[in-house]
């Protein structure tokens, strides 16, 4: 059988159920085959994770070359909203990239890719390394939460007008900002890029 099928079939159990719902059994019936096809290609279900979490960062189409060309700002900022995209159609997947670090061949291409980027701009190797580590975090923390943003019980709307009707005796910092709120995720993600990116540059140039 082969393996793309089965880390495809894998990603869409996740998709569908959640990662707990993610066994060796429960994607074999999914297959239709026995468990013993899966384990000729992993030796356990960490190894099967790995290679979902690979497959998720193969979704992150980019050419290295250019990306070095434009500059480490535009470069993270371009992979920035491309990784954002791709995991945040896989929110329940990209949980499973909080627990280890992603080590598969297209998410060490990426890495190398944005670490280069740095490198070449004049970043010291250690502060390139916290640099691309603070940038990947931020962005999968985005990426998990953006399919379940405003899925509470109020809308953007309620949850709006809630904020402009507290007491401004109590409140009057947040009456003044009620009619902002709350933000958008996709704005708040690129505000606080920016933001990143602009301490990133202080940082650089203060090395």
């Amino acid at each position: 059988m082969p393996l793309e099928r089965i880390v495809s079939t894998a990603l869409q159990i996740v998709d569908d159920e959640g990662a707990d719902a993610l066994s060796m059994r429960t994607l074999a019936q999914r297959l239709g085959s026995g468990t013993a096809t899966l384990y000729r290609h992993f030796d356990n279900r960490a190894a099967l994770v790995a290679h979902v979490v690979d497959r998720m960062f193969g979704a992150v189409e980019l050419n290295g070359d250019e990306l070095r060309a434009v500059g480490w700002q535009q470069a993270l900022r371009t992979v920035a909203h491309t990784m954002f995209e791709a995991l945040a159609r896989h929110r329940n997947a990209a949980r499973l990239m909080v627990e280890e670090i992603p080590l598969g061949p297209n998410a060490m291409a990426l890495r190398e890719h944005c670490v280069a980027a740095l490198l070449d701009s004049g970043f010291p190797p250690r502060l390139a390394a916290h640099a691309f580590a603070t940038f990947s975090r931020y962005v999968l923390g985005f990426a998990i939460q953006v399919n379940g943003h405003g899925g509470g019980q109020l809308d953007d709307a309620q949850v709006s007008a809630v904020f402009q009707s507290v007491d401004p005796a109590l409140f009057p910092a947040t009456v003044t900002v009620a009619g902002s709120m709350p933000v958008p995720i996709e704005e708040e993600f690129s505000f606080g890029l920016e933001l990143l990116l602009s301490g990133l540059a202080q940082l650089r140039e203060d090395t």
